[in-house]
């Protein structure tokens, strides 16, 4: 104990060197350890009162007990408070879990055999058709017992945990339809087994974990959200309020500190290259240096005659030796790379003084291995911007540096052109006896160059002059008390910061024997660098923390080595406030090996400022070491507070020392203006002296912002008129002027006003079970971005042998140690396989490269820990909804509030039948039958109907004779086994057959019902939907092909449906050709003609009326919106089961004429190009599709453009390409496939869209608007695009902002109204009409509006309002139908043909989709768009929400080993864009979002599959 505070030649150090500096609140913080050796101990003791190591020790040993036990039992006390509470666990898929651990076991240097690990488990067959059937099967709605359980829609939804239902009135308001999932019923509490739509119970994993992740929500957050006024319009994002209760600086301001005066030294060399000159001829047999190899064997020793001649051949040849067209290469001031490994000392310092010599700058940087080595790329920006254009090397480095085909050293990604010199022997030259190096006093020039990267991950070049140089080896000698020959041992990089100033220039300076130790040995045998101090007497030895850490871990061969000749032990890394741990632990054990406790000198110093601070020598006579335990919750405000309650998180921190002599230092701010600290104020240490960095190599601006800080007084008067150097590090000055540090800028993290440093959250992470899950010096901590505020993650390497259980444990038990240590939430922890982080050159991770692939979604994590609920605290508050407006203060009449009412219709049926023959036809003719009857006896050989195969080639046609014959045949059959008006299933793939036993039914007088056919390859998953619109339909009949009547009896069948319980199945292949005896007439039009039965996207069946004079009206419509005549030819490229589709394949061309080719979409599979070989091949003018076929030809053709040129096809016949869909306009989809198919002639103007919906197929479809027709004008303008502000749309509200404004959604107008339809817009909740731009529910009224909904539990009347409803005020009389899409009408400034101005409908998207969170109403679409975005192996995402959590499923294209990067991606995107939490992130295969025939997507279904646990997912990541 004594000999610690003893002074130099035993005096006792002088009442001012034991007094302490009083400063409030913190004056019991910083204990001079001499003084109050027993207060610690006996506040250890009261801390943790059980522990083992409060017995008191042998005399002499410290009776400290070393910090690195202390904070982890600080840590094991921290999560002793947390009950163990229950998280839900990631789930994976196998071969996610054997991929990441079998790579993990690979040993260092042995390559891993490849091994095909994975299967890809497929949730449906493989053979299915992908992603065009609609995999409803699994949903097996249980209606075909009458006493199934039935289900309520949402699922028997556990408690809703964010304080905000889910069900809307809009929801009341709008009740399923036809709900196949039944009747509701109530929730019954005492169950705690759900349901998904099949009836199966959910006691699944998934929703097991779902209600454990929701368990673990209710905690309170840590800050809680405070009330504050949100305007109801801008969603404005909760800014953190400073506590009022923090704790404040209430210290003086602070006085500058002078280092004592730099001392006169007599012969002190002028210069660097002097001081080699003087010993290099005075004393040449002189070790200068001393190489060891990997044994730790000495392979070559450097004398300073050696280093001086061998410098000066160097200097030499580079400047006389080296040309370019007789112009020398290098002129003196030029920069030169020095790339030399970290083995090979001797060659740097030739290299290196070799330079100094020929007065050139050497920028030392690190050699770069492989092309894409951590940072390299920036290494080469930085070489690029000093114009580098030579680099020195050894030869053995040369030989193993990556070589391009010619034999040359490859140039780097991002380096610029090098010539590479090898600088051993037999390259240079021996200069001529009168060529002697020019030896000049030191000058401003720039000496050297030494990289530095920044945090984010740039590289700076720091320049340093010769004169600076110079002052700092004076100053390191007079601190260091260096004398001549001094023997040192160097365990750092010699290139840069402390081994550099050390080891190759202070070294020389004092004519010292440097013994360096590589890295590698130092990875062999971390013991090696005590042995050389033992070995060689040395007096000084140079390391960092890590390096006492090791060789602590080597203990066995300690017995014989004494460490008694250290005079000083200089911690380079000591200003790390974790390296007092490694220093008390090192001592701990190394003091009975002769080292004193008073030799280990802790320095602080940056690569700008160079050292700024240092404990001296013992016998210098400086007062004694102190220490600070603090406040970490202080330090986090940048106050230092002693710990007085709070035991737990505290952090001790030892002094660096005393300032360098001949330095000025102040601490300032720092954020803002450099404002000097108050005493008791942390902030960064500024240093004003000769022998700091001048500037950052070509970049005057940071220069001036770091190397030129005037730091001012509180009323901003500048303190000295010496500018000062920011060293970017974090601390204050302590009693006896001692120096303590606590962080550094670079690892800083400022989370909600907070400061927290990267450091400290590394050793608190590794105090929890340390090294049993995580390797130690493999953790990284950075912070990122997200939503306007820092995020803390954590990336650790896993150990291989770390099973998933443990390892999960061990993350959820970091997370709680930090938030109760530090008071923060971690947003993301991620463990890796080992040896996979991007290392530093000198071992330790390069933070700035994990951070980079953290961000891009390349970290390839094996387990994923997100905590977004637990940190995000800064979301905009939830809506609440403000009672609308009231009828009565509304005008009635056309303007609402100023405004028109925003409704529109389509041009006037009745003007525009002046065609006699169609009128005449309209008279004789009101159902379908009847047209094709007509047709046949006035048109018998016009071609109505052509089919094309996957070949291309004609599979079959029909004229109006021949299909009326057919249909007859049809009609024929069926009357003597039905009665008028029995319902009948055709089960028929696309083709005529499907057409003609349609008019067949109309024939006999029966109503038709088409049915997708099963999938022969997937019977399981198909042909339930198909034995489910049979049963819900009452058909009493099936009529079908033989092959497809055998699958529906196989026994395959069997297994999935009752097979026994199929009506009445005829095949109609060989029909007798019998003639029908009379047809049916339908005594009146409003009679029933057919039922259209479809899924919705939210998998609701419903079967929709469509009486005689709708199907008429639909046809009639149609005809003049699109012009279709007899001689006309259309393409129709759409499944022919239900909506517009199936108008267009059997209707249209029966009523208008018209030549249809059908291109069934299910032979696009085989031969994508079919579709628009044939639109070439028939020169289509009109021609429609659905979005999945859109997409099959974008994807599958997108670069065969070429080809098909070749293939003579042609697509400049096309006027109008009509997407048909029921949806918002995919813009991006119609874009990329104009764009695409343009070189094919399409033009840019041909592509546009429809829409319609249930209870109206067809309200808008954009015509022709190309050629004669445009001029006529009867054809519509080009449909608009309008960019809408998507957080208005949220609040039901449209607001139009400019193209690229932020949050901005494009939208496209969806097609001109149909005629005789007309449309309003209505307020979903008051049912009142809305003003122009207005967002609400689409309403219709036309003549082909469907009758009703066909359902099964007689629950019309429930849905009655869906297709009769009326305003509640303004035009109350209309009856119109409700579509149940959000969208608005705006008034545009072009006109129609009748000189009107068009009104463009815009669809935002269908109710029952939008999910309700925080109050507000989002489309599942700009979510998924957000998410598809976020990074390239997501093929596609469909988000649903369950018991208010939000889950996103994303089909991951690429390896599986992605599948973990997606989960901070997905999480991140979605809360910038959107301010909503992530609660579950689902990664599957590509295919397993189930998509209907019109390309939908069926998020209720891959609902019900996830909840049944039916996806098997490769990773289920629940959100904390």
């Amino acid at each position: 104990r004594k000999t610690l505070s003893q002074g130099k030649k035993g005096k006792k150090p002088s009442g001012e060197q034991q007094r302490r500096i009083p400063l409030p609140g913190w004056t019991e913080a910083i204990d001079v350890m001499c003084t109050d050796e027993q207060r610690y101990r006996a506040s250890s003791q009261s801390v943790l009162p059980g522990s083992k190591h409060n017995r008191s020790r042998a005399a002499n040993t410290r009776d400290e007990r070393f910090r690195s036990d202390l904070h982890t039992e600080a840590v094991q006390a921290a999560l002793a408070k947390y009950k163990e509470r229950k998280m839900p666990m990631p789930s994976k898929r196998r071969s996610v879990l054997v991929q990441s651990s079998v790579e993990a076991c690979t040993p260092p240097g042995e390559t891993s055999v490849p091994v095909t690990l994975f299967t890809k488990g497929k949730p449906y067959p493989v053979n299915t058709q992908p992603r065009l059937m609609l995999p409803i099967g699994y949903l097996a709605f249980d209606l075909l017992t009458p006493d199934a359980p039935l289900i309520t829609d949402n699922h028997s939804a556990p408690p809703d945990v964010t304080g905000l239902s889910e069900r809307s009135s809009l929801h009341t308001e709008r009740p399923q339809v036809a709900s196949v999932r039944g009747v509701s019923r109530g929730y019954n509490h005492h169950t705690s087994v759900m349901e998904t739509a099949d009836g199966v119970p959910v006691n699944s994993r998934v929703s097991s974990k779902i209600q454990q992740l929701l368990n673990t929500l209710k905690r309170p957050k840590r800050p809680p959200l405070r009330e504050f006024f949100v305007d109801d319009f801008e969603e404005l994002l909760d800014v953190q309020q400073p506590d009022p209760n923090q704790p404040k600086p209430e210290g003086q301001h602070m006085s500058p500190l002078e280092g004592e005066p730099l001392g006169v030294v007599n012969n002190w060399p002028p210069s660097l290259p002097a001081a080699l000159h003087r010993w290099g001829t005075t004393q040449p047999k002189s070790p200068c240096l001393t190489a060891l190899d990997n044994g730790g064997k000495a392979v070559y020793t450097l004398t300073y005659g050696k280093l001086w001649t061998r410098s000066q051949k160097l200097a030499y040849t580079l400047l006389n030796k080296l040309s370019t067209r007789n112009e020398p290469l290098l002129v003196p001031g030029d920069r030169v790379a020095l790339v030399f490994p970290n083995n090979d000392p001797v060659m740097f310092m030739v290299a290196f003084y070799g330079c100094l010599l020929a007065e050139l700058v050497p920028v030392p940087i690190e050699v770069p291995l492989t092309r894409k080595d951590a940072g390299s790329q920036q290494i080469g920006f930085l070489l690029g911007s000093c114009g580098v254009t030579l680099a020195l090397t050894t030869d053995a480095c040369q030989k193993g540096l990556p070589k391009a085909q010619t034999g040359e050293v490859a140039t780097f990604k991002g380096w610029p052109r090098l010539l590479w010199f090898v600088t051993d022997g037999k390259h240079v030259v021996k200069p001529p006896k009168d060529w002697h190096p020019p030896i000049r006093e030191a000058s401003n020039d720039i000496a050297y160059i030494e990289y530095k990267t920044s945090k984010e991950g740039s590289t700076m070049g720091i320049t340093v002059s010769h004169s600076a140089m110079l002052v700092h080896c004076h100053a390191l000698t007079q601190a260091c008390g260096y004398t001549e020959a001094e023997t040192i041992t160097n365990v750092l990089d010699f290139k840069r910061e402390a081994g550099l100033w050390h080891g190759v220039l202070t070294s020389v300076m004092n004519r010292m024997h440097v013994i360096s130790i590589p890295y590698s040995l130092m990875k062999v045998n971390p013991l090696s660098w005590i042995q050389k101090v033992h070995t060689y007497k040395a007096r000084v030895a140079v390391v960092k923390s890590r390096d006492m850490h090791w060789s602590l871990l080597a203990q066995r061969d300690q017995r014989d080595i004494s460490l008694s000749s250290l005079r000083m032990l200089i911690v380079a890394d000591g200003a790390n406030p974790w390296s007092i741990s490694s220093c008390d632990a090192f001592l701990n054990v190394f003091q009975a090996r002769g080292l004193r406790p008073e030799v280990i000198c802790p320095c602080a110093s940056s690569s700008e400022a160079m050292t700024v601070a240092i404990r001296r020598p013992p016998e210098m006579g400086v007062p004694p070491p102190g220490k600070a335990v603090l406040s970490m919750g202080g330090l986090s405000h940048s106050v230092i507070r002693v710990d007085t309650e709070e035991k737990l998180s505290v952090l001790t921190v030892q002094d660096v020392g005393q300032v360098m002599p001949g330095a000025l230092v102040c601490v300032v701010r720092v954020e803002g203006t450099p404002y000097i600290c108050q005493t008791d104020e942390v902030g960064e240490i500024c240093v004003s002296s000769g022998c700091t960095g001048v500037a950052y190599y070509g970049l005057p601006g940071m220069t001036k912002n770091l190397f030129e800080t005037i730091p001012v007084t509180s009323s901003g008067i500048p303190i000295s008129d010496r500018p000062f150097t920011r060293t970017s590090l974090l601390g204050f000055v302590g009693p006896d002027s001692l120096v303590f540090v606590v962080g550094k800028m670079d690892g800083l993290m400022v989370v909600s006003g907070r400061r927290h440093n990267a450091d400290d959250v590394v050793a608190t992470a590794l105090a929890v079970e340390p090294m049993k899950f995580v390797y130690r010096g493999r953790i990284a901590v950075f912070s990122v971005s997200v939503l306007h505020d820092e995020r803390i993650v954590v990336v650790a390497e896993q150990r291989p042998d770390a099973s998933e259980e443990d390892s999960f444990q061990w993350m959820s038990r970091v997370l709680q140690a930090i938030d109760s240590i530090h008071q923060v939430g971690v947003y993301c922890l991620a463990l890796v396989p080992a040896n996979t982080l991007p290392k530093a050159p000198l071992g330790g991770i390069h933070i700035s490269e994990t951070k980079q692939r953290f961000l891009e979604g390349a970290l390839h994590p094996c387990n994923v820990l997100m905590c977004p609920h637990t940190c995000v605290t800064n979301l905009p508050k939830p809506r609440q909804k403000q009672p609308e407006v009231g009828p009565a203060s509304m005008i009635v009449g056309n303007l609402v509030a100023g405004k028109r009412i925003a409704q529109a219709c389509g041009r006037d049926v009745t003007q525009l039948e002046d065609n006699d023959q169609a009128r005449k036809t309209q008279v004789r003719i009101r159902t379908g039958g009847n047209v094709l009857q007509w047709r046949a006896q006035a048109t018998p050989d016009h071609p109505l109907f052509l089919v094309l195969n996957a070949k291309g080639t004609v599979a079959s046609t029909a004229s109006c004779l021949q299909l009326h014959k057919r249909a007859e045949r049809v009609a024929a059959a069926l009357m003597g086994r039905l009665n008028t008006g029995d319902h009948v299933a055709l089960v028929y793939p696309p083709g005529i057959e499907l057409i003609a036993t349609f008019y067949g039914c109309l024939y006999a007088g029966c109503v038709p019902v088409t049915v997708r056919p099963p999938h022969p390859q997937n019977l399981a998953t198909t042909l339930p939907t198909v034995k489910m619109i049979v049963e819900v339909s009452k058909s009493v009949c099936i009529l079908t092909t033989q092959a497809i009547m055998k699958l529906l009896k196989s026994k395959e069948a069997a297994a999935a449906v009752d097979v026994k319980s199929w009506p009445m199945v005829l095949d109609t292949d060989d029909l007798p050709r019998k003639k029908s005896p009379q047809m049916y007439k339908p005594p009146t039009p409003e009679m029933l003609a057919y039922l259209d039965f479809s899924v919705s996207t939210t998998g609701i069946l419903a079967g929709v009326k469509m009486s005689h004079t709708a199907t008429s009206a639909l046809c009639r419509s149609i005809k003049l919106q699109c012009e279709l005549y007899p001689s006309r030819q259309i393409a129709i490229c759409l499944d022919p089961y239900c909506g517009l589709g199936f108008a267009l394949w059997c209707l249209c061309s029966v009523y208008s004429g018209h030549q249809s080719i059908l291109v069934p979409p299910l032979e696009l599979e085989s031969n994508a190009s079919l579709w628009l070989a044939a639109v070439s091949q028939y020169k289509v003018r009109v021609t429609f599709c659905s979005y999945s076929v859109m997409e099959m030809c974008t994807k599958g053709l997108g670069s065969q453009t070429e080809a098909l040129r070749l293939r003579n096809v042609n697509l400049s016949c096309v006027r109008t390409c009509m997407v048909v869909a029921e949806e918002r306009p995919r813009i991006a989809l119609t874009q990329s496939f104009s764009k695409i198919f343009k070189d094919l002639g399409l033009s840019p103007r041909a592509v546009s869209t429809t829409f319609g919906c249930r209870v109206n197929v067809a309200i808008c479809l954009q015509p022709n608007r190309l050629g004669k027709l445009a001029e006529q004008g009867t054809a519509g303008p080009d449909p608009t695009t309008v960019y809408v502000d998507m957080r208005a749309l949220r609040h039901d509200r449209v607001r139009l902002v400019e193209r690229g404004s932020p949050h901005s959604l494009p939208l496209m107008e969806s097609g001109k109204i149909l005629p005789g339809v007309k449309v309003i817009i209505a307020n979903t909740e008051t049912k009142g009409p809305l003003g122009d731009s207005h967002l609400g529910e689409i309403w219709v009224s036309s003549p082909h509006n469907a009758t009703g909904y066909y359902t099964v539990y007689g629950e019309e009347a429930l849905h009655a309002d869906h297709f009769n409803t009326k305003l509640s005020f303004g035009d109350t009389q209309t009856v119109w139908a409700r579509t149940g899409y959000l969208g608005f009408l705006r008034r545009t400034e072009l006109t129609d043909a009748s000189g009107e101005r068009h009104d463009a409908l815009y669809v935002v998207g269908s109710l029952d989709e939008t999910l309700e969170l925080r109050g507000m109403r989002y489309h599942p679409i700009d979510i998924e768009t957000s998410v598809i975005r976020s990074h390239k192996s997501i093929a596609e995402c469909a988000v649903f929400t369950w018991t208010n959590l939000l889950v996103v499923v994303v089909e991951l294209e690429g390896s599986e080993q992605e599948a973990l990067d997606l989960v901070a991606l997905v999480t991140n995107v979605v809360l910038e864009e959107h301010y909503l939490i992530v609660g579950v992130v689902v990664v599957v295969d590509p295919g397993v979002i189930p998509i209907n025939s019109r390309g939908e997507k069926q998020r209720m279904h891959l609902r019900d599959g996830f909840l049944a646990d039916q996806l098997d997912p490769i990773y289920v990541a629940y959100n904390m």
